[in-house]
């Protein structure tokens, strides 16, 4: 047994309009959230996040907590590229669901996938 499983992706070649939207954003964590089945605890949140000057050139960031743990995603238009982190106490995610899932969405040319399983050694029982 496991605690949860957490899915990343780093997403290039996008379409620069898709990633510099705020609605696909936002779209893209609800439609989540619904075909995997987990449950919203907040709205999610979207903010624009500006050039740092360093290495990140601007974008968007959204968020959403999720009663499972969470789901969030950065986007990059000017390099075409997408990071996302799909984490839950659920078992039995689909990762390549969720690849297909951003790369549709985004319209990406390449995916890079990450599965974790979280807390391998996690607890049957309570401890106290």
């Amino acid at each position: 047994m496991h605690f949860g499983e957490h899915v990343t992706i780093d997403g290039y070649g996008g379409d620069p309009d898709l990633l510099d939207s705020e609605v696909a954003v936002r779209s893209s964590l609800e439609e989540l959230c619904n075909v995997l089945k987990m449950h919203m605890i907040i709205t999610p949140v979207v903010v624009e996040a500006s050039d740092n000057g360093i290495k990140d050139p601007g974008g968007w960031s959204g968020f959403v907590m999720i009663a499972e743990s969470h789901i969030s995603i950065h986007t990059f238009p000017r390099r075409r590229f997408v990071s996302a982190d799909v984490y839950t106490c659920q078992n039995g995610l689909n990762p390549e669901f969720i690849s297909d899932f951003f790369k549709k969405k985004f319209q990406l040319e390449e995916v890079e996938m990450n599965f974790i399983k979280r807390g391998e050694k996690y607890p049957e029982h309570n401890l106290v």
